[in-house]
């Protein structure tokens, strides 16, 4: 059974037998996720904020923007706060 909120790691639906490897657009969805399933994944071993069956650099790239567009903003801020 296919996770519903497409979440990397073992339930994906990039994980089920002749899926479609995870695109540029997968990569930007887990990067903006990445901080919410990093703590999920410390409580649940099946969940991961990365996913193995990508594209390649398609996907890194999606997953670099996306987490650069929720991690970068927060070190601005804090990079202004000193």
């Amino acid at each position: 059974m296919t996770n519903k909120l497409a979440i990397a790691g073992p339930g994906s639906k990039y994980q089920v037998s002749n899926a479609v490897p995870a695109g540029f657009w997968a990569g930007v969805w887990h990067g903006l996720i990445s901080p919410i399933t990093f703590v999920v994944s410390l409580f649940n071993p099946r969940v991961r904020i990365y996913e193995v069956h990508n594209r390649g650099r398609r996907y890194d790239l999606g997953f670099i923007i996306g987490a650069s567009a929720v991690l970068g903003h927060s070190a601005l801020r804090f990079g202004k706060a000193s």
